[in-house]
């Protein structure tokens, strides 16, 4: 590890001391929505006042950065950025949002996640030296606040040759933005998002994202929307910044190399990123890169990097592990964190193509864990299955038509949709937190109100079909959907495949990503709930206990899962309290959740997959 000055000595590096610097995260997360500016400690002037309380000034200066905003593709674009300039040599550093299991995922150095002695090392670094030197005034800062702190001083102290920062939420007020003078920055497909911060139109979007420009600094982005870009331009202009519009690569760009991300559209974010990662190595890397054209193809290091790019969470593959295919059909996830109209789009467009077999949506092997999963062949019962949630600031009578009408346009139609919170309700970051008291019972409001939007969607456009075919269900958690998932494969045939898009919410993909490598759901329902989950027979056999048998503590654990499941808005075994859906609408909040980017509630770091993960 490179020497830091003050730095402490690594003997933390034990699991108590990763807890505790998980609680001391959590203590930083506020229960206030995103647009609530009533605390003075949301002043994004601050985020200057820390670098100097940290003496960081001075290091974010000489940070050679790659910044990136957007609304869609800004991840994937700083992923590809990163691998390229790794393939190169350089010593790297990529700050992301948000973690989809372990917060130390929003961290790489060279590619991978930081090590959890690093981590402990940087981490109580900077919590502590905050703590002794913030103030009333100088309130200690918000959860993405520090996480952004924390990535400038963890690159700071590996000496990085680049640092690649995604925007978490807009540009002009995002904590990445403390850095002044960037190498060079990037604007990714923008749309509808976040509307209660960044504005109700593209132009007032656009407006916040372009606040990452820096005078004279380069930029590049992708065609954007007319409203949009005139405002990108316009603000380009005023800061004499030279802005650059890219397309996407072409397959000859690429010598017949596919990229190390699944889907069409990343041609586009790669194409964004190949201009990145060049003006970077020109400007400090010394190096000549040749100038892109449409008929050149793209130097041996730039195609190593877009082909070996990883990133989870995106147009992601995971076959299920605890699945015996010799007895039984077969479970494969589709993982997509698409939460807009337009990312819905280009969600259905991969999926379908995925399970459809057409040649341009083959996968990598690292995004599929070296398995063939995917496609069926004529010999298989292939059945979609639709695992959905988003948050309650968003419009599933937006989101859920852009992916079913996208689906049925390539003749995929999903046969059951399943609807399931993203997270329980804690409000730690962490692996133990303990169940509230206040309200041990599961709200499913939401649920039943994006399974009434999708009953409508699909009752109007297949009027007159058996309604065995179109049924959806509501669950009371994430792990219960998985279990069910398992037992229905193990009823089925050999030959049967089961196809699973899990989409809506970053949360719900990154707890579906841990669900599928687990031995058993069962045995992760154990470690929640030891006296409770029984590890066989259907999901509603959930209590295997008489209540004598369990405490005040276990029956209150219990009762998280005594809720209803719905199937087509039928009621299968009673709930502790009625749920009705009709008394929702789509702006309905949910009580106890997040939404992305937020800073409200929070999650598993690691290991404990159904609390969901931070996105802001």
């Amino acid at each position: 590890m490179a020497a830091a000055s003050g730095l402490p000595s690594s003997s933390l590096d034990t699991r108590d001391s990763y807890e505790e610097a998980l609680a001391a995260l959590s203590s930083l997360i506020t229960k206030r929505s995103r647009a609530d500016k009533s605390n003075k400690g949301d002043r994004f002037e601050l985020v200057f006042d820390y670098l100097k309380l940290l003496d960081l000034e001075e290091d974010i200066l000489n940070m050679k950065v790659i910044h990136v905003a957007g609304t869609k593709g800004k991840g994937s674009t700083c992923a590809f950025t990163e691998s390229i300039l790794r393939s190169y040599g350089f010593r790297t550093g990529l700050f992301t949002s948000p973690h989809l299991i372990d917060v130390r995922e929003r961290f790489r150095l060279d590619g991978k996640d930081i090590s959890e002695e690093k981590f402990l090392v940087y981490f109580w670094w900077c919590y502590n030296r905050l703590k002794e030197r913030t103030n009333e005034e100088i309130p200690m800062p918000t959860y993405f606040r520090f996480l952004a702190l924390l990535a400038f001083k963890i690159f700071a102290a590996e000496e990085v040759d680049a640092a690649i920062l995604e925007v978490g939420l807009g540009g002009k007020f995002d904590a990445t933005n403390a850095v002044q003078k960037p190498v060079v920055c990037g604007i990714s497909s923008l749309g509808y998002d976040h509307m209660e911060i960044l504005g109700d139109t593209l132009g007032k979007i656009a407006g916040e994202k372009a606040g990452i420009f820096k005078p004279g600094v380069p930029a590049f982005t992708v065609p954007q929307p007319d409203e949009a870009m005139r405002v990108l331009e316009e603000k380009a202009s005023e800061l004499d910044v030279n802005l650059e519009v890219v397309q996407p690569l072409t397959a000859r760009q690429l010598s017949g190399q596919k990229l190390g991300l699944d889907g069409e559209h990343q041609y586009l974010n790669a194409r964004l990123a190949v201009s990145l990662a060049s003006t970077w190595l020109q400007q400090i890397g010394n190096l000549e890169v040749p100038t892109l054209t449409q008929m050149s193809i793209l130097p041996e290091k730039f195609i190593k990097g877009l082909a070996t790019t990883s990133l989870q969470g995106r147009a992601q593959v995971v076959p299920d592990q605890f699945i015996e295919t010799r007895t039984s059909g077969d479970l494969v996830f589709y993982l997509d964190g698409a939460h807009s109209p337009e990312s819905m789009d280009v969600c259905a467009k991969w999926f379908s193509l995925a399970v459809k077999g057409d040649n341009k949506s083959e996968r990598s092997e690292h995004l599929v864990n070296g398995s063939s999963y995917g496609k069926c062949s004529g010999e298989e019962n292939c059945q979609q299955i639709l695992l959905f949630n988003c948050m309650s600031v968003r419009d599933p009578n937006l989101l859920l038509p852009h992916l079913r009408n996208t689906c049925a346009n390539y003749g995929v139609h999903f046969k059951k949709a399943l609807f399931v919170p993203n997270m329980s309700v804690y409000h730690k970051v962490g692996t133990t937190a303990d169940l509230p008291e206040d309200d041990p019972h599961v709200d499913l409001s939401w649920q039943l109100t994006l399974q009434k939007v999708w009953e409508r969607l699909v009752h109007n456009e297949r009027e007159g079909e058996d309604s065995e075919s179109i049924k959806s269900e509501v669950f009371t958690s994430l792990p219960m959907a998985i279990k069910w998932l398992r037992d229905s494969v193990h009823e089925s045939s050999s030959t049967t495949r089961f196809q699973v898009l899990v989409t809506g919410s970053l949360h719900l993909v990154g707890s579906a990503a841990s669900a599928s490598s687990a031995s058993s759901c069962s045995t992760i329902l154990d470690s929640i709930f030891p006296p409770v989950a029984g590890k066989k027979g259907n999901h509603t056999s959930i209590i295997s206990q008489t209540t004598d048998e369990r405490s005040s503590h276990e029956r209150r654990e219990a009762s998280y899962f005594s809720s209803s499941i719905y199937y087509g808005g039928q009621q299968h075994y009673s709930p502790p309290r009625a749920h009705d859906a009709s008394s929702t609408s789509p702006s309905h909040h949910h009580p106890k959740e997040t939404d992305d980017r937020t800073d409200t509630t929070a999650s598993a770091s690691r290991g404990n997959w159904w609390k969901g993960s931070l996105y802001y």
